[in-house]
């Protein structure tokens, strides 16, 4: 019999969970990490970064499909999930305490990664959470993940962390406090039942056979078709997303050219906006999809809104466009936090791994960031600035392309 948790407990617990590891992560990889490599190595702290972006990817593939396949074989009094959540929590608390005393880049890149492995396994285990709403609530669950505790995660985060600065090895320590608090809290509240009773289907449905039949962990195309279309629209989202984001400083400052001061006031404006417009999709999206039984088509759409986003500031180079962009942008990247992994999970292709499929299309977040910064600064080498927008905008109808074209999810 399939385990189901109540919403009273499960929606608190995806909301205080992924905005207690994704803002401390934010808050560290953005601020901290940079500034300490800085006061380490200044000369080479491009080089550095972007060496530390890439060993972070490579460490977080691998334990994230690792603490997938572990957490869906996990048998334990606590669940599958919690024991793996709660120890990657205190590998990373324990992770940026030993960042915050790193004098050299090889025991700063040591501690980053320990940390990077240690976030994966807070993140694949507690995505899989959202499996654990009853059927016809499931969309409620995913918009409390994705809609609001990463909201506040991507956006809640950023004021707190700038008043640490100045003193940013101790915003390490007190950030890596955060989440362990804020995980072990969710883990409370949702308060997994033992699953040490559960045994496995001896009898295997015939797609499950077949996956097994493989010998490879990942299913082959006839089998796995839906679940790789997600992936591949989420893949061409994220780089769609970050495109823009990732270089928006430099989208107002050398294309909008606006002053320090009109760069700082749009830059507050958009993500006030996108902060907004992410929470409110998170109260409503989920409700929506559950109650008209859609979910293909709003996701697949969403990524439209980002497109639109794209062009405006290639139409209005100005603080119009900006504007346009934010709400156009804001309600797309709502509706697809919020939905996108309930649609992931409508699409596994073997429902024994859940954890190991939710968290591997996870990684589609990190890829995209360390691949769109590439993939930017080709195209403005080669076509300018323009040409970012209409990339933007191309990503965006290819990722929401390949989700429409998913069958085994109606509407």
């Amino acid at each position: 019999m399939k385990t189901t948790i109540p919403l009273t407990r499960l929606i608190p617990g995806l909301i205080i969970g992924p905005a207690s590891w994704l803002g401390p992560y934010i808050a560290a990889s953005s601020l901290f990490l940079p500034a300490l490599i800085q006061q380490i190595d200044e000369n080479s702290k491009f080089q550095l970064l972007a060496l530390f972006s890439s060993s972070g990817m490579i460490a977080a593939a691998m334990s994230n499909m690792l603490a997938g396949y572990l957490s869906d074989r996990t048998r334990s009094k606590f669940g599958n999930r919690s024991p793996w959540i709660v120890a990657g929590a205190v590998a990373f608390m324990l992770s940026m305490i030993l960042a915050s005393m790193a004098n050299s880049i090889p025991f700063l890149l040591c501690s980053w990664l320990l940390g990077q492995v240690a976030l994966n396994f807070i993140v694949a285990p507690m995505v899989a959470w959202i499996d654990f709403a009853a059927e016809e609530r499931k969309g409620t669950a995913s918009s409390a993940y994705g809609g609001l505790g990463m909201a506040l995660g991507n956006n809640g985060f950023t004021i707190l962390a700038a008043m640490f600065l100045g003193n940013f090895r101790f915003g390490f320590i007190v950030f890596g406090i955060i989440t362990f608090i804020g995980v072990l809290l969710s883990v409370l509240i949702v308060k997994e039942p033992s699953n040490l009773n559960q045994t496995r289907e001896n009898k295997l449905s015939k797609s499950d056979k077949k996956f097994q039949d493989t010998l490879d962990i990942f299913p082959k195309w006839e089998i796995g078709r839906d679940y790789y279309l997600a992936l591949i629209g989420k893949l061409f989202q994220g780089i769609s997303n970050f495109t823009i984001i990732g270089c928006i400083l430099f989208i107002l400052t050398d294309f909008i050219q606006c002053n320090p001061s009109e760069t700082e006031n749009a830059i507050q404006l958009l993500n006030l906006i996108m902060l907004i417009f992410g929470i409110l999709m998170g109260f409503i999206a989920g409700p929506i999809c559950d109650k008209l039984k859609v979910l293909k088509l709003p996701v697949g759409l969403s990524t439209l809104l980002l497109g639109i986003g794209a062009l405006s500031l290639l139409l209005c180079p100005n603080q119009i466009g900006v504007l346009i962009y934010a709400f156009s942008a804001g309600i797309g990247m709502g509706i697809w936090n919020s939905l996108d992994n309930l649609l992931n999970l409508q699409v596994i292709p073997n429902k024994n791994q859940v954890a190991f499929f939710l968290g591997f299309y996870n990684l589609g977040n990190t890829i995209t960031q360390a691949i769109a910064p590439i993939i930017t600064a080709y195209v403005i080498l080669f076509w300018g600035f323009s040409a970012i927008f209409i990339v933007s905008f191309v990503f965006a109808m290819i990722g929401g392309t390949a989700i429409l074209l998913i069958r085994s999810v109606d509407k």
